[in-house]
């Protein structure tokens, strides 16, 4: 027999933007929502299946749109990564798949790992084998011969090159891919600014992957080579750090979001070379994180799509300390209840998984968090979290 549990008395935030619905309940059925409602008349469970919430807050778990769950977030998380096996890498990957549940992220996507590691824990996770959110992952990035990330990606040149690594990506098993339009701050000898993949070679990759239903996010810092990437077809721009208005009005135009990372810079900046950050890192991020966060402002003013994604791996951007990213992209303007917008609805569509996702509502699956104060009121309450639930199961 089933279990129905009824959750019942709360304030809730179903992620989907409308107001709180104050005395709300719902009922949990093999992992699902299957009755939900307002009020204290409500279907009859068994007493010992009724889970009083009164006085929490209950809104849907946090889906973080950018991840690298295989790397420690370090000064310098590559000397870890590339001074290991993959044994201990996937072994460490665990430990902070752990850290994101128990933090209330319960969905996330990861944009690039080292030799498959990472479709290997998400498959570990589906089948029960180690506890964790679920996850969407890219398998290896895609970039130019020693172009950002080239270390833990895969190097090609030239349209057929991208194809080939393109399909060798689904091949494995990634659910999506990840190209690199630019360099980045994290590998020595590039520069965010600079353009890397082509237009022509990200569009071979983006054709491979649409033509088998799964999507293309590009890691892309410079106005030259997000341009190129809007233009391929991409379906997110990471970081976007150096935005134009006409790359705004070609994200609008096309739908495309931008997952902003914001934390990324930030804590690299925060802890810099005194914390063991290599020179590079920190001289580069400080070089763009005005110009990152007032990119951010110009997009959510104009109205681009936006889902959060914290970069966790990357310096001291902690594996359960995503409620950071919603914190910044408040104080660059958004309001508290787009920030949970952004990390909730709009994140389970640019994931393509919000049939089942992204917000509370009959038929969903139930992940979702408890909360002692409302988060409209202060987003700090997401630190300390009362409980996660994680497809109808309390996150132990």
């Amino acid at each position: 027999m089933s279990d129905r549990t009824l959750y019942k008395g709360f304030t809730l935030i179903d992620g989907s933007g409308k107001a709180p619905v104050e005395n709300a309940w719902f009922i949990v059925e093999d992992k699902k929502i299957v009755d939900i409602g307002q009020g204290d008349e409500h279907p009859a469970v068994d007493e010992s299946q009724v889970v009083d919430l009164s006085g929490k807050t209950v809104m849907p778990g946090l889906i973080n749109c950018h991840v690298h769950i295989t790397m420690e977030p370090v000064a310098d998380p590559f000397s870890i990564l590339s001074n290991e096996s993959d044994a201990q890498t996937a072994l460490r990957s665990a430990v902070n798949l752990k850290k994101h549940l128990k933090a209330g992220t319960t969905f996330f996507r990861d944009l690039g790992a080292p030799n498959f590691i990472d479709l290997d824990l998400r498959d570990a996770v589906k089948k029960g084998m180690i506890q964790g959110p679920e996850f969407v992952a890219a398998g290896k990035c895609i970039s130019m011969t020693g172009g950002h990330g080239w270390s833990i990606g895969k190097e090609a040149d030239g349209v057929d090159e991208v194809m080939k690594a393109a399909r060798e990506q689904l091949k494995a098993g990634a659910d999506l891919l990840k190209v690199m339009a630019t360099g980045g701050v994290m590998t020595p000898g590039v520069e965010p600014g600079s353009p890397q993949l082509s237009m022509e070679e990200m569009r071979a990759a983006v054709v491979e992957a649409h033509k088998v239903g799964k999507k293309v996010a590009t890691h892309a810092q410079g106005a030259e080579g997000i341009k190129n990437a809007v233009l391929a077809g991409v379906d997110s721009v990471e970081h976007g750090i150096f935005l134009t208005d006409e790359i705004i009005e070609l994200m609008l135009e096309r739908g495309t979001y931008l997952v902003p990372t914001l934390a990324a810079p930030y804590f690299i900046v925060k802890n810099g070379v005194e914390a063991g950050i290599p020179e590079y890192a920190v001289r580069k991020s400080e070089s763009v994180m005005e110009s990152h966060m007032n990119s951010f402002k110009k997009a959510h003013k104009a109205g681009v799509k936006i889902a959060m994604g914290t970069d966790a791996g990357t310096p001291f951007n902690l594996h359960d300390k995503a409620p950071y990213e919603l914190k910044l992209m408040a104080e660059c303007g958004m309001t508290p209840m787009e920030t949970i917008v952004a990390s909730t609805k709009n994140a389970a569509e640019l994931l393509g998984i919000d049939e089942n996702y992204g917000t509370l509502e009959k038929g969903k699956f139930a992940d979702f968090l408890v909360l002692d104060e409302n988060p409209l009121d202060n987003l700090d309450t997401l630190f300390n979290i009362n409980r996660v639930y994680k497809l109808g199961k309390l996150v132990e």
